[in-house]
């Protein structure tokens, strides 16, 4: 089995400098990089990583936490993350909340015991305030920083305004806000806001419609939109919170005998692979995700090098016209 000394040797370098590439400590060339990793490969040699551990306070492990696999919005976030993460030279230990919050004491000692080099949260009701404990970055993304060290997030008020103004571009008079979840505080709820401001001073009447937050458990929200179009029969233009809900909003509309976009205009937000799949394909708000994930994962390596990191970076986002408008 391969030593550290034979990948030094195959390198023609030092011990230390061998294992500065693997713990990812220092400043390394990229040249210096791909030889150990060249060497490593040639070898088959297998880092110790309980070892490796034992000498320093950290893994080169990141905790993610998550409120769904399922969810294709967090399944574009998990991919890009873990791109990032291979860049960076990490390892992803993967959480899945379901929004459950008495999960956090579990995840807390999973953290705890992998020594994880930092944690991204994505969650929107498991606590931050334990996670201190463990004295590692905490970065969250889409959710308000609370104790954590820096937070990631799309220009959520400025989509809600991009979205207002291009159904009020496609003649729309009447029209339903369907963003933010009930009984919780989002960045995402700035897309109400945003919304809003522009379809007041446009004079379009809107109806906001917080979600609840059951739904967003099932990721099933059929019934309420059936329901909602039966309460507002005059609605012509609907923006929804995430490309599932305008996609199951579709569904609704094809069963109800509502032509999109003849009789009502649709917009989504994300722009996961779904907006595109559907008929008619949706209209959406992209979020910059890939962006997103990458600066998450610099800001733990930043923060680990007792670099200063911002506290809060803000994307912008972009609207991708589609067939429901």
């Amino acid at each position: 089995m391969a030593t550290l000394k034979d990948v030094a040797r195959e390198t023609e370098l030092t011990v230390s400098t061998v294992s500065r590439v693997l713990n990812n400590r220092g400043y390394i060339s990229e040249e210096t990089r791909n030889k150990v990793y060249a060497a490593m490969k040639k070898l088959n040699y297998q880092p110790n990583e309980l070892a490796r551990s034992l000498s320093k306070r950290t893994t080169n492990t990141v905790g993610v936490i998550v409120p769904h696999l399922d969810h294709p919005y967090f399944s574009k976030l998990i991919s890009n993350l873990e791109t990032a993460a291979y860049e960076y030279h990490y390892k992803l230990l993967l959480f899945n909340s379901k929004d459950k919050d008495e999960k956090e004491t579990e995840y807390l000692e999973m953290c705890k015991s992998n020594r994880v080099a930092g944690i991204i949260l994505c969650s929107g009701t498991v606590g931050t305030e334990k996670f201190e404990e463990i004295n590692v970055p905490l970065i969250t993304i889409e959710r308000n920083l609370e104790h954590g060290t820096a937070s990631v997030e799309c220009d959520n008020k400025q989509g809600g305004r991009m979205a207002a103004a291009h159904l009020a571009e496609c003649g729309c008079r009447n029209v339903i806000d369907m963003s933010g979840l009930k009984d919780m505080s989002m960045p995402a709820d700035q897309r109400a806001e945003g919304f809003a401001e522009v379809c007041k001073k446009k004079g379009i009447q809107n109806t906001e419609i917080k979600i609840d937050s059951k739904l967003y458990a099932t990721l099933d929200y059929r019934e309420y939109i059936e329901q909602v179009l039966l309460d507002h029969p005059q609605t012509d233009g609907i923006f929804a919170s995430s490309d599932v809900i305008a996609a199951q909003v579709i569904q609704v509309c094809a069963k109800r005998g509502i032509e999109i976009p003849k009789q009502l205009k649709l917009i989504g937000f994300d722009d996961v692979n779904i907006a595109s799949l559907t008929t008619p394909s949706i209209t959406t708000i992209k979020q910059p995700i890939k962006e997103m994930a990458h600066i998450a994962m610099s800001l733990i390596a930043s923060a680990n090098k007792n670099q200063m990191v911002p506290s809060r970076t803000t994307l912008p986002v972009t609207l991708v016209k589609r067939e429901t408008t």
